[in-house]
């Protein structure tokens, strides 16, 4: 697997049911009082991401996701954690529901808003940099989903039309995201990592995983 500059491998990796995923998540996130846990899934973009989180929420009854590129849309790649801890986590670990336009959105007229309940049973915060430093405070359980940087690449650009302008913006993304991984190395505050481009046989209903990084 081509991983990232700075990004370890992980290993061993083995074939799990997805339950037993999410039952280790909701147990390392605990129970905490009056609020949702907050469980941040993080990986390169392209990474699968987004595809293990619906897997996650939707074996979870009233689990919620929130995107970290809404947060960020329009504002900058990854100057948004202010804004996530104050318009999203803070509200939440204050046992508040949240009903969150970012400034692009009120300055763009984007309709609609960024929701979370207090009384779901997990909130799952999705994208590159939820489990950056800044918000760990607020996080009770990471995941980081560890890919092959050229399949990624490939996902990407063809999930973004796979024009010219496609390959630009993606590359342009990338110019930023590296130095931003290499600088916060979110897969060493991880509980488990998941393989996004899995080589590994596995049915539908399971996910390959491998244990922490040892932190020495």
């Amino acid at each position: 697997m081509q991983l990232g500059p700075g990004e370890p491998p992980a290993g061993p990796w083995r074939v799990v049911p997805l339950d037993d995923l999410v039952q280790l998540l909701l147990t390392r996130a605990g129970e905490p009082r009056n609020r949702p846990r907050i469980v941040a899934v993080d990986g390169r973009q392209g990474g699968g991401k987004s595809a293990l989180t619906q897997r996650l929420a939707a074996t979870v009854t009233g689990a919620q996701i929130v995107h970290t590129d809404d947060v960020a849309w329009f504002h900058g790649f990854f100057s948004w954690a202010e804004l996530m801890a104050d318009g999203v986590l803070s509200p939440l670990h204050r046992g508040e529901p949240v009903r969150y336009r970012p400034p692009a959105w009120v300055g763009r007229a984007r309709d609609g808003a960024i929701v979370a309940d207090p009384s779901a049973p997990v909130v799952f915060v999705e994208g590159v940099g939820a489990a950056r430093r800044e918000l760990m405070p607020f996080v009770d359980a990471v995941v980081w989903v560890q890919s092959d940087r050229s399949e990624a690449d490939r996902r990407g650009i063809a999930r973004d039309g796979g024009t010219p302008e496609a390959r630009d913006f993606w590359y342009e993304w990338a110019a930023e995201e590296i130095p931003f991984l290499i600088h916060q190395r979110p897969w060493e505050r991880a509980d488990v990592v998941v393989c996004g481009t899995p080589a590994v046989a596995h049915g539908a209903d399971e996910v390959v995983v491998a244990p922490p990084f040892d932190p020495r």
